[in-house]
């Protein structure tokens, strides 16, 4: 016998929290019409902190994540730079620039970034991608340990940078797909995830 609560103790604490949630944003929104005096004028309502989160979605809140944690990991502003990731036959690409041909900062924090990516990549460890995106990305795990057999090459463009990651192993290829459309997805780049011909 254990000392599990009950699925309706479970149900009851969840309805008595969200009664508790509704309880606080109303004593915020009391608390502001208490402050207003008549001759006083307009004024904006203070915002209730717990309300202010349902405004926006799940999905909106890990996008504002990933920038907010990826310009802090990178170094550089995802504002003033454009990623791309491309899927190619034998691997793929990671195209980062910067919108600027005269923001020089930028296109020299790409460079230094994905430099410091690709020794990271070829030793096995994406904990840069972990730390951006809160999750280990999908395709990390077959990349880590199949890293003797993918290759990351740094080629300076003439904004930024870019990893060509190619392989001949048809598993670290499926891997790479997998990571790359993951990354496409979660930074909302709008590239193909169709494979292309290698250039």
């Amino acid at each position: 016998m254990t000392n599990a609560p009950s699925a309706a103790a479970v149900c009851a604490l969840c309805f008595f929290a969200g009664i508790h949630a509704a309880a606080v944003c109303a004593l915020c929104f009391f608390a502001g019409i208490q402050q207003e005096k008549p001759e006083d004028k307009p004024q904006e309502k203070p915002s209730c902190p717990m309300h202010e989160q349902q405004k926006t979605s799940p999905e909106e809140q890990h996008q504002e994540g990933v920038v907010q944690r990826g310009d802090r990991v990178m170094g550089f502003s995802h504002e003033r730079n454009a990623h791309h990731f491309l899927l190619y036959s034998d691997g793929g690409a990671i195209e980062v620039e910067a919108n600027d041909a005269q923001d020089t900062a930028s296109r020299d924090a790409i460079r230094s970034h994905l430099g410091h990516i690709v020794t990271l990549f070829a030793a096995g460890d994406f904990s840069a991608p972990m730390l951006i995106h809160a999750q280990n990305p999908p395709g990390t795990e077959e990349m880590k340990r199949l890293r003797e057999t993918i290759r990351y090459k740094l080629e300076n463009t003439e904004r930024g940078a870019r990893i060509r990651i190619t392989t001949k192993n048809v598993e670290a290829v499926h891997a790479v797909h997998k990571f790359l459309r993951f990354q496409i997805a979660d930074h909302l780049t709008g590239d193909s995830t169709e494979i292309t011909k290698a250039p």
